[in-house]
């Protein structure tokens, strides 16, 4: 039986339907760790060519702080995946690196096509690493960041070639940018804040504009996502926390607007790694971003290249004390934190943890040696290797086992082994108060269940994790949370813990916090002030998952010319819809899946989308495929409403090239279509009332994008548009031009009775 959850859940007063229908949707506030897309395979080295006109080149390398983003091709091919973007954007990017002889570039896919994205990215960072002789140092902080569980970009090494001329070893990095903010936090509407040197984070004044101050032609604090609005209340707002909040109240001040868990964790990987230039140390190489579904900012590391005994203060940054690691002027945010207990041991806790099982050369050599084998071979050509430094393929062999002078003052793996040494003696462990973040809760409507969830941990077994509630300002009450996969809790022992309440069949206010208790008695109550659930009628926007094929066979194809499945969508409101805070998942328990387009979709309009599991082929690609044995398909709301549903179908087994829609537009009566609609109406038009439903015709290209239609053998044909009127007639034909004709669907047979459905270019190619 199949049901659309909005047509039910509009049209029917049924309590037992409703509570059936409303699904069990958890909106996620941890980071998402997105897999790596094809540019970031690590176990090959890519090779990037860049074709730009001689004379762009040369201004580049000559006017070296021009930001201008010259015209350019770029080509990409790893062996597996070989593609070339004409009408790039390139430029120079960094720092002090500008004046290096081996020198760093970005590459902006969007600059001359809006929203244009290469394997779902915007732009990359093509890093030289000239300051690295091992060139590995900041490939290893990124993995370890991932190891860590903290939102960072993907990177890899790849070759790059200028005009033909190899231009060396290079690391490809994922920018920073409202993309990588979404695809990690599941929104990308809070502003992001790109903080060089010096920002310190230190209190200018109550005036949002007086953060906006200047650097070496630069904002330290430099906006890189609502722009237009250029408001720096919320920056101002989070520094005050941090200076005038008394030591009594700021545990919980900074535990309502910072995301400061997470942030031990990088303290632990800056200190660990040597990463001086970063705010700690250098006020410097950071990113603020301030998460519209927790209402907190994130801390995003940046620029990793100065680390693992990189130095150039005269510092032994391998036995530097790990408590007391920055220098001695203030650095706001990270002495506030270590002055209360309860962080400080919590951040011990996460050193402990990293020196054991991600820092720990017994552990960590072996990955080291993959790598270098894995770049070796692309050094040894490199032709700007060594311009900066005078380094030898030699000296890139050696750097992994000794010091090479300079800058240089530790060999890679003599580093990590004095580090390893030196901090496992340093840190000292207390029993720490059980840690709780990610607290999240489903924002439900009437009706629906009501879902906890929050990421729970501790430093011994046996840890309790407790929703402690009220309803409409009632007694408190106490629900268990689990840890087992069986509450919609996430995976069994993953720390994720969770629980639902019934849902309620009128309007309620929910207030709870989690409580987390271990064996010794030591607990965390989070957060400080309860949240509130408002429990209400939610009314979703007629939105419709109108039509669909599951097995699709020969019926359509996509812009690359695959028969891959799709979904019809359908406004049926009477307003334009903003698809863009919206999402698609073929699973309730993954509602932020697949982030739909971000493009507005007017009144009575459709928009045909790929089920393909192919995002990185274009917006109207999803992250998910469509199984012809049967699933459910659901559209979630935005995440900052709690996910709720716009509308889920439930379907059984689908036949070849037949496709299941709604009888009519935004109905509740589904049928199948032996002639799909994929991008326009459904509703009967005549069309099935054509005769002759024989064999298919071969037919190609279809979608006719070039307006010109072939067939293997000459043929007599009838044309027939979408109301199922006669528009062309030929005989004996083996081309047809329909290049006068308006975009849409036609129908087309032949006098033996076969019949083909042909695509003039839909919206949504």
């Amino acid at each position: 039986m199949q049901y659309s959850y909005q047509h039910i859940a509009r049209l029917s007063g049924s309590l037992l339907f409703l509570t059936f229908l409303l699904s069990v949707i958890i909106c996620q506030a941890q980071p998402h760790f997105p897999d790596s897309t094809e540019i970031y395979r690590d176990n090959v080295v890519p090779r990037i060519d860049i074709l730009i006109h001689p004379d762009s080149l040369a201004i580049i390398y000559e006017d070296l702080e021009n930001d201008h983003e010259f015209p350019a091709t770029f080509i990409f091919n790893n062996g597996m995946l070989y593609d070339t973007v004409d009408q790039i954007g390139f430029r120079l990017r960094g720092n002090t690196s500008r004046y290096a002889k081996k020198k760093s570039f970005k590459v902006s896919f969007n600059t001359y096509h809006q929203g244009r994205k290469f394997q779902g990215l915007e732009k990359m960072n093509l890093n030289s690493e000239h300051n690295d002789p091992s060139i590995i140092r900041a490939k290893l902080c990124w993995n370890i960041l991932r190891k860590m569980e903290i939102a960072s970009p993907n990177a890899n090494h790849v070759e790059v070639y200028i005009n033909g001329n190899y231009y060396g070893l290079y690391i490809s990095v994922e920018n920073v940018d409202e993309t990588f903010v979404g695809s990690r936090f599941g929104n990308n509407d809070g502003n992001l804040y790109k903080c060089l040197w010096p920002a310190d984070l230190t209190w200018l004044g109550d005036n949002p504009d007086d953060y906006k101050f200047v650097i070496d032609g630069r904002r330290a604090y430099e906006l890189s996502i609502n722009k237009e609005e250029d408001d720096y209340t919320d920056l101002r707002d989070f520094i005050k926390v941090l200076h005038f909040t008394s030591d009594e109240e700021f545990e919980c001040a900074i535990e309502e607007i910072f995301n400061v868990y997470d942030y031990l964790k990088i303290m632990v990987f800056e200190i660990l790694s040597g990463h001086w230039d970063d705010y700690i140390y250098n006020k410097n190489n950071f990113y603020l971003y301030h998460n519209t579904a927790t209402g907190k900012f994130e801390f995003i590391p940046y620029d990793l290249d100065n680390t693992f005994g990189i130095d150039w203060f005269n510092i032994d940054w391998g036995t530097r004390s790990i408590y007391e690691w920055g220098p001695a002027e203030s650095r706001p945010l990270f002495d506030r934190i270590m002055a209360v207990q309860k962080f400080r041991d919590q951040f011990s806790f996460y050193m402990s943890q990293t020196l054991q099982h991600i820092w720990n050369p017994i552990v960590f050599y072996p990955e080291i040696d993959q790598i270098r084998q894995l770049i070796s071979p692309y050094v040894i050509d490199d032709p700007y290797y060594p311009q900066d430094y005078g380094y030898t393929y030699s000296d890139f062999l050696n750097s992994y086992n000794q010091p090479l002078g300079g800058h240089v003052k530790y060999g890679l793996k003599p580093y990590i082994l004095t580090r390893f040494n030196t901090a496992s003696g340093q840190v000292i462990q207390n029993n720490i108060i059980p840690v709780i973040k990610y607290i999240r809760h489903n924002g439900p409507s009437v009706y629906q269940y009501v879902l906890f969830r929050a990421f729970a941990e501790d430093d011994g077994d046996g840890l309790s994790v407790n929703a402690r509630y009220t309803v409409d300002e009632g007694i408190y009450q106490i629900l268990q949370l689990f840890d087992d996969g069986q509450h919609f809790d996430g995976g069994a022992g993953d720390r994720i813990y969770g629980n639902y309440l019934e849902g309620f069949s009128e309007p309620t206010q929910i207030r709870f916090q989690i409580q987390a208790t271990d064996l010794t008695g030591k607990t965390n109550l989070l957060p400080c002030e309860p949240v509130l659930i408002d429990i209400a009628t939610y009314q979703p926007p007629l939105l419709y998952i109108n039509e669909f094929m599951a097995n699709n066979d020969s019926t359509i194809a996509d812009e690359s010319g695959e028969f891959e499945d799709w979904l019809e969508i359908y406004n049926g409101d009477t307003e334009s819809l903003w698809l863009g805070d919206k999402y698609m998942s073929d699973s309730l328990e993954n509602p932020l899946m697949w982030p739909m387009p971000e493009i507005f979709l007017d009144p009575g309009a459709f928009i045909l989308i790929w089920a393909d599991n192919s995002p990185e082929e274009g917006l109207f690609h999803t992250k998910f495929k469509l199984n012809k044995a049967g699933e459910e398909i659901t559209i979630f709301d935005a995440p900052s409403l709690g996910s709720p549903i716009i509308d889920r179908i439930t379907y059984g087994p689908q036949e070849s090239d037949i496709s299941y829609g709604r009888e009519i537009d935004g109905s509740a009566v589904w049928k199948s279509f032996s002639l799909p609609t994929p991008g326009y109406s459904n509703t009967s038009n005549g069309i099935n009332d054509l005769p002759g439903h024989g064999t298919t015709l071969k037919v190609y290209p279809n979608p006719c994008t070039t307006g010109k239609l072939y067939f293997d053998t000459p043929v007599s044909i009838c044309l027939y548009d979408l109301y199922g009127r006669l528009v062309l007639e030929s005989k004996k034909i083996k081309q047809l031009d329909l290049s006068s004709f308006r975009p849409g669907i036609y129908i087309l047979m032949t006098e033996e009775g076969q019949f083909a459905k042909i695509i003039l270019p839909v919206s949504g190619f």
